[in-house]
């Protein structure tokens, strides 16, 4: 059962993250843009039941929710916070796939799998860092698609700031290619 060590806000000022004491998965990445998409993960599925949430990102130490912007705070966190301490640490969900940064056809393009090292070694730890994360998504001729996760995923620095410097690393690698968000 996980502890909350920490809350602490984000670059999103409707996106909070919670720091725990204890890992709730094991390095793996769950990420739910609705409640629908969230129903076989308990976790998730609890917070979405409360009012006004409408992202929840988690992995290993780290959960992060975010809110449709018309609740106020100090309220929200009283309601969030028992759901997080009572999580169990999960194992992999059966149809969940997001514990992956590349889908198994995108691990074969060799662009690709250095992108992806790249982005793990330059962005991602920064994403979390900031309660989100990126996933890719794939590379149709030169148009690599990504999907920004958790507190990213409505964060106005994300599409604007965040996407250019990204952008800039890739074409330092592979100067064709642009990127685009989903």
């Amino acid at each position: 059962m996980p502890k909350i060590a920490e809350i602490e806000r984000t670059p999103n000022p409707n996106a909070i993250r919670f720091v725990l004491k204890d890992p709730i998965s094991q390095g793996v990445t769950r990420s739910y843009e609705s409640a629908e998409l969230a129903e076989k993960d308990p976790l998730a599925s609890q917070l979405f039941q409360i009012e006004n949430v409408i992202n929840v990102y988690y992995v290993d130490k780290y959960v992060t929710v975010t809110q449709d912007g018309s609740a106020d705070w100090n309220d929200l966190l009283r309601k969030l916070a028992p759901p997080i301490r009572e999580a169990e640490a999960i194992g992999v969900l059966e149809t969940d796939d997001d514990e992956v940064h590349l889908s198994k056809e995108a691990m074969n393009d060799p662009r690709l799998v250095e992108i992806n090292q790249m982005l793990d070694e330059q962005v991602r730890p920064y994403l979390l860092a900031d309660g989100g994360g990126l996933k890719v998504l794939g590379l149709e001729g030169n148009i690599l698609k990504v999907h920004y996760q958790g507190s990213c995923g409505t964060c106005p620095t994300a599409t604007t700031g965040t996407l250019y410097a990204i952008e800039s690393m890739v074409r330092r690698i592979h100067p064709e290619i642009e990127v685009k968000t989903i």
